[in-house]
């Protein structure tokens, strides 16, 4: 059995004959994930909260995202949170028992200004906090990295989103490669990363599957699939939802080929049934929680509630 094979330190490689991924009953592919799941990361699921730190105005022409200045898409814009309104979001976060919180900010990147906003605010929440920090804020340097280490930061966030093939129909404005370079950077700054990508954009399988083995060349810790949410007023907003089966073969694949990453359930939870019950019982063992940018009918004491009753805890 495959699953077998990679839970004995066997790893899938892109020349491999991987039709299995795709053929194989979904019941009998979950089968495998679930034992694979159950061996690195045994009943635990990590939970992860977001803060929109700062909205809208984004140069970048990203076609799902409805910050972007290029789509007309009517969200709430503004500039960096106030440092006292994002403690007090990370502290109820904590005291509701999540794991890490991350602030998320739009823009190909952060200025100078707001950037050492970001710094003084993480100092803070690194005083303040028991619970791990995480930022996303897009494309920085090698510097700016370094800073956040230092400041407190443990993991930077930056989605690939898609495979490289793919990724021209999507994003115009910067390159895949601008995404890996940063990456590396984060990584070189001692930082650990989350990166992952969007689902049902368009994109085929063999894209879903280049993908994961993009992020299995990087050693990704923490891959958060999301489920495209159509936002009217960007380009992708006539595309169909994906069917439940396919976003659970997406991550049932995943997790066949980063068996060591945190699969983490992000935005789009909302088109699973259940909430994503059976993606946490079979490859998914982390999820965003709380308050998310997209996908609503998710918070902290419900999910809690629902990883109870699998038998699953976020107690590490």
């Amino acid at each position: 059995m495959i699953a077998e094979k990679i839970i004995g330190g066997e790893r899938l490689r892109p020349d491999d004959d991987l039709k299995f991924l795709l053929t194989t009953p979904l019941e009998k592919l979950q089968a495998g994930a679930k034992l694979i799941q159950e061996k690195f990361f045994g009943k635990r699921v990590d939970l992860c909260t977001i803060i929109n730190g700062k909205s809208g105005r984004c140069s970048e022409d990203c076609k799902y995202c409805a910050q972007s200045a290029q789509h007309k898409t009517g969200i709430d814009e503004y500039g960096f949170l106030p440092t006292e309104k994002i403690l007090e979001v990370a502290l109820a976060d904590e005291k509701a028992g999540v794991n890490r919180f991350s602030i998320v900010t739009s823009g190909r990147a952060l200025d100078r200004k707001n950037f050492e906003r970001a710094i003084e605010t993480y100092k803070l929440l690194r005083d303040k906090l028991k619970i791990e920090l995480c930022a996303s804020h897009g494309i920085l340097t090698a510097e700016q990295l370094k800073k956040l280490k230092s400041a407190g930061v443990k993991r930077y966030h930056h989605n690939l989103e898609t495979s490289r093939r793919f990724f021209p129909h999507i994003c115009t404005t910067h390159t895949f490669d601008d995404r890996i370079r940063t990456i590396k950077l984060a990584q070189a700054a001692d930082l650990e990363v989350c990166s992952g990508g969007i689902i049902g954009m368009g994109e085929n399988w063999q894209d879903r599957i280049d993908l994961a083995f993009e992020l299995a060349n990087l050693g990704i810790k923490s891959i958060p699939i999301n489920i495209l949410t159509s936002i009217k007023g960007t380009p992708l907003e006539n595309l169909k939802i994906l069917a439940p089966e396919d976003i659970l073969r997406t991550i049932a694949i995943f997790c066949y080929i980063n068996p060591t990453a945190n699969v983490r359930l992000a935005a789009g939870r909302k088109f699973l049934p259940d909430n994503g019950a059976s993606a946490f019982l079979h490859g998914a063992s982390a999820a965003i929680t709380g308050n998310m940018l997209t996908t609503s009918n998710t918070n902290i004491k419900s999910d809690l509630k629902l990883l109870n009753s699998l038998g699953l805890t976020n107690n590490f």
